[in-house]
């Protein structure tokens, strides 16, 4: 079973890619998806969304990190992965599934996927730009406005020399609304020959295994539920490759600490403060301590007496784990 961890535009970043993988062993991480607009982008910009092609492609733990890239344009398309591959990407990822509504105005993501030509010619024209020993792979939804197209996006990315797929379990028009539909990736799992990796509503160990039951894949993408539980990974498997120890509350604060030590500096208090309420939010899912503590720090606007405050949660609690610091800067 592989376990990745998932492309999440405004969620998953450079320091939260950071101590996710810091936390357990995922096979690899997807950056957020760099925008591709009709033009060879500069070296700085692909290092703005992936600042892991400074140090090896891969996260301070030793995680691999592959790059996204979205657009629909196949000629640009095909030079920018180039140029990644040059900076060091080990892997190019396309994304036709974004749902976000500007990047589908502009012909980006999920929308695409109305249009199983050009995905295929997308696809196509990245795999003939960079070196066969580098994997080009396509995430997408279920479809655009329906699933009635899934099948032939599938078959035509396979076509286009895909090296795997990986499936969001929903339309666009379904958003994050669950459930996802895992038993419509299994029909494209057995549609194709190309290993298919299951992505949507994968929240706990019980969801992982439902998810694998429902469609046939072994090998799983990880988004929400990981930020939600970070020890979601570790949880699926442990080092034995076996189900580990559920989490704990204890446990989860301490990367909670861990990740709002990590940020302070790397950007404006107000961004950074909703950062960590976000996490908290996300952690009231399984953890009802999480809503006192955010309850207690929303109105907080700095972003160092905002970790302080974890820290004095965590130091009231009956245990806590010793915190491993995340080191190093994106630059």
């Amino acid at each position: 079973m592989k376990l990745i961890l998932a492309p999440m535009e405004g969620l998953a970043d450079y320091w939260v890619r950071q101590v996710l993988t810091a936390c357990a062993a995922y096979d690899w991480c997807v950056s957020e998806f760099v925008r591709v607009n009709g033009e060879l982008l500069p070296p700085r910009v692909l290092h703005r969304w992936c600042p892991e092609l400074g140090h090896g492609a891969r996260t301070l733990a030793g995680t691999p990190v592959h790059l996204q890239l979205l657009g629909s344009d196949p000629a640009c398309m095909a030079d920018n992965a180039a140029l990644a591959v040059e900076l060091g990407a080990p892997a190019i990822d396309l994304n036709f599934g974004c749902p976000a509504k500007t990047v589908n105005r502009h012909r980006g993501g999920a929308v695409l996927l109305d249009e199983p030509e050009l995905v295929h010619a997308v696809t196509a024209a990245v795999r003939r730009a960079v070196p066969a020993t580098v994997p080009v792979s396509v995430k997408m939804r279920l479809g655009n406005d329906d699933d009635q197209r899934a099948l032939d996006n599938a078959r035509g990315v396979q076509s286009a020399g895909a090296a795997w797929l990986t499936v969001h379990g929903r339309t666009k028009r379904q958003g994050y609304r669950p459930p996802a539909y895992w038993d419509r990736i299994g029909d494209i799992r057995e549609a194709v020959t190309v290993p298919v990796i299951a992505n949507g509503e994968i929240w706990t160990l019980e969801d992982a295994r439902r998810c694998q039951r429902e469609s046939g894949c072994q090998d799983l993408m990880l988004g929400r539920g990981a930020v939600a539980n970070p020890l979601l990974c570790r949880e699926l498997r442990d080092q034995h490759g076996q189900a580990g120890a559920p989490a704990t509350w204890d446990q989860v604060l301490a990367v909670l600490c861990r990740f709002a030590d990590s940020i302070v500096g790397t950007g404006t208090d107000a961004q950074l403060c909703g950062r960590v309420k976000q996490w908290l939010s996300y952690s009231r899912r399984r953890w009802p301590e999480a809503g006192p503590l955010l309850e207690s720090v929303k109105r907080e606007t700095l972003i160092e007496p905002l970790a302080e405050a974890l820290h004095q949660a965590a130091t009231r609690l009956p245990s806590r784990p010793a915190a491993r610091p995340v080191t190093g800067s994106p630059a």
